[in-house]
């Protein structure tokens, strides 16, 4: 795994780390961090039903992300660190603006002139919100959570990503499959609980 380490001597979160162990929470978010990067990818070059395919994906990856961010990583960062609960309010206020612009973007069909260009103002929004979790947020966990405390929330953070795959899992026919499990609030709910699980266990 590459490191940096700012002018303070904090250890910088590098593109390496999507190959973290399993017990590393802050590789497991980079690596997904990555996914939806591929994802805004084939989202943006696909047309028709592969355009539409990619999209739903995208919309469910984001949306366990983000839920799995809210449950386990922003309650810990608030207490970590001087000024966490600045830095989580400023990553809360910009995760509502994507919800909305992706609220509207659900709603639209994906061949819709519109719909491309609004796509592409939402993708630079989630490139400029996960640059700054990051570079203020995973960062100052890694510095101030102690292991067994990250390796805890890696667990939780692993049962949020097995509630939408961006590749079919074994057993799973497609990932159109895992697309079809459920509506985006119904999912959040299941990874809410499930994530809640892991964390107890």
């Amino acid at each position: 795994m590459s490191e940096s380490k700012s002018e303070s001597g904090i250890r910088t979160p590098q593109a390496g780390d999507d190959r973290a162990p399993d017990d590393d929470v802050v590789g497991l978010l980079m690596r997904q961090h990555g996914d939806i990067r591929n994802l805004f990818d084939e989202v943006e070059r696909s047309t028709g039903d592969a355009r539409r395919d990619a999209f739903h994906r995208l919309v469910r990856l984001l949306a366990v992300h983000e839920t799995a961010e809210e449950e386990v990583v922003h309650p810990v960062a608030r207490r970590a660190f001087p000024g966490g609960e600045e830095i989580v309010a400023d990553r809360l206020a910009e995760e509502h603006g994507a919800k909305e612009a992706l609220s509207v973007l659900d709603g639209m069909d994906t061949d819709d002139p519109r719909f491309l260009p609004l796509l592409l103002d939402l993708r630079g929004d989630v490139q400029r919100h996960a640059r700054a979790e990051e570079r203020y947020e995973f960062t100052h966990l890694r510095r101030s959570a102690d292991p067994a405390r990250l390796s805890a929330m890696a667990k939780g953070v692993k049962a949020a990503e097995a509630m939408a795959p961006t590749r079919p899992h074994p057993g799973a026919e497609s990932a159109a499959a895992n697309v079809a499990l459920g509506p985006v609030a119904a999912l959040v709910d299941r990874t809410k609980d499930a994530v809640r699980k892991a964390m107890k266990g």
